[in-house]
């Protein structure tokens, strides 16, 4: 007899049902709950899918744009972009031809002695300023001293010689009137005082040259500068002769610069001169440090004809002593100065297959493209000579977000959303000829 099991389920559960093999066996029932999880999966991904064509259909309406206006803002119009704005000044800008120069000593001279001995004393120290008749050494005088007096004993016995021959020759004067003594006798007597009296002149010659010599024991600086290096020590033997000399002094105050300009520039160079003297800049290799301001004084008789450049000549005070002989430098000659120009930052230029652009705000925050033509750029800051007039708004920087009718938001340079070059520091210290951030654009 068979038997069938009780039902461990209780009537009506949903959880199972029982399902028998041919055999009459118990077999897995189905779970009721997997067609639950499927219904559940199946809204999950039609709610993504909403979502996701919910934000697309937005970005869509809104241009493109990202951010908290494109996702869940009310404005479907165009997003505006931030931008960092300025305005156009009206300045007086120098203009200059940049040329490379060399810093040259006004005068130099190499100290040598004019007489040989022996060194006795060096009167300077190396790196000293010496003023023109300080004693630079001391050579040994004894020898020309006695050169001196021996000089002098020859003048005393060639003017005693002398004393005696005039006596002679007023005594054979008296006797001629008696006919005691010929007439050659008296020539004679008369030839001697010439001779002597000669004798003196030479003799008083040597004494001269031999204080000379004397004098040129003592080396004295021919110019005021300052001494280099001491190229010979007490205890030599100095020789007249020798190249190298003693030390050499260069003349520091003023100081020159000689640089060279291309040929181009050498008409308005010849007119700018016959109106008065142009003055010069030099600064450092980095092209920032201003060392000095001097004067144009030359410029050379020739142009380079294998460079095609022209050589000029600046004279400058020096007074701080910023530059030195042999020192590189980048030399700025000032030309002229174009009055009431328009002077925009150099961040402001662009260029496109157009050429030269620059974006310019209108009144109501739009941005438009304008082609300008820039005279110079210096200094970070760039000359309009045509395209932009003064008080026209444009951009500093952001112009890589921009085209033309983009709306744009003016920003304080590092605030949110500004370029990062502004925001690390990178941008200009000063905007250099503009007004940022319009107040009516805040």
């Amino acid at each position: 007899m068979n038997s069938q099991p009780p039902s461990t389920s209780p009537p009506g559960s949903s959880l199972s049902s029982i399902v028998r093999d041919k055999s009459g066996g118990a077999v897995a029932a189905q779970p009721t709950r997997n067609r639950w999880m499927g219904w559940v999966i199946f809204l999950m991904v039609l709610a993504s899918g909403y979502g996701v064509w919910h934000v697309w259909g937005r970005r869509k309406d809104s241009g493109g744009a990202s951010g908290p206006a494109a996702v869940g803002g009310t404005n479907r119009g165009p997003m505006a972009v931030p931008v960092i704005l300025g305005k156009v000044q009206e300045k007086d800008v120098p203009i200059y031809a940049d040329g490379l120069g060399t810093v040259q000593a006004f005068t130099t001279a190499t100290v040598r002695a004019r007489v040989e001995g022996l060194l006795l004393k060096v009167g300077f120290k190396e790196g000293q300023d010496v003023q023109e008749g300080d004693v630079i050494a001391q050579l040994d005088p004894e020898p020309f001293r006695i050169a001196v007096a021996q000089a002098e004993a020859k003048r005393a016995q060639d003017e005693a010689q002398l004393k005696n021959a005039r006596v002679d020759l007023v005594r054979n004067q008296g006797l001629i009137t008696n006919a005691i003594v010929s007439r050659q006798v008296l020539d004679t007597a008369q030839a001697l005082v010439d001779q002597l009296s000669a004798s003196v002149l030479a003799d008083q010659a040597a004494i001269d040259n031999a204080r000379v010599q004397l004098g040129y024991t003592t080396v004295r600086a021919p110019i005021s500068g300052r001494t280099g290096l001491r190229l010979m020590d007490a205890g030599n033997m100095v020789r007249s002769g020798d190249s190298n000399g003693l030390v050499v002094i260069t003349q520091l105050k003023p100081i020159s610069v000689v640089f060279t300009l291309p040929q181009p520039t050498f008409s308005e160079i010849q007119r700018r001169t016959k109106e008065g003297e142009l003055g010069v800049l030099a600064l450092d290799r980095d092209n920032k440090s201003l060392l000095a301001t001097g004067q144009l004084t030359v410029v050379d008789n020739q142009i380079d004809v294998t460079t095609g450049t022209i050589k000029l000549k600046a004279t400058f005070p020096n007074e701080d002593l910023r530059l030195w002989p042999g020192q590189f430098v980048n030399v700025r000659l000032r030309l002229t100065t174009k009055t009431k120009s328009a002077v925009v930052p150099a961040s402001v230029i662009q260029r496109g297959p157009e050429g030269v652009f620059a974006f310019v705000i209108d009144e109501e925050n739009k941005a438009s493209i304008r082609l300008v033509k820039v005279g110079q750029m210096d200094d970070g800051q760039a000359l309009i000579e045509s395209g932009l007039k003064p008080g026209e708004m444009v951009v500093v920087d952001g112009q890589y977000r921009l085209q033309p009718g983009s709306l744009v938001r003016p920003v304080e340079a590092g605030a949110p959303g500004a370029s990062s070059a502004w925001q690390k520091g990178r941008g200009p210290a000063s905007p250099g000829g503009v007004e940022t951030n319009r107040s009516s654009f805040r």
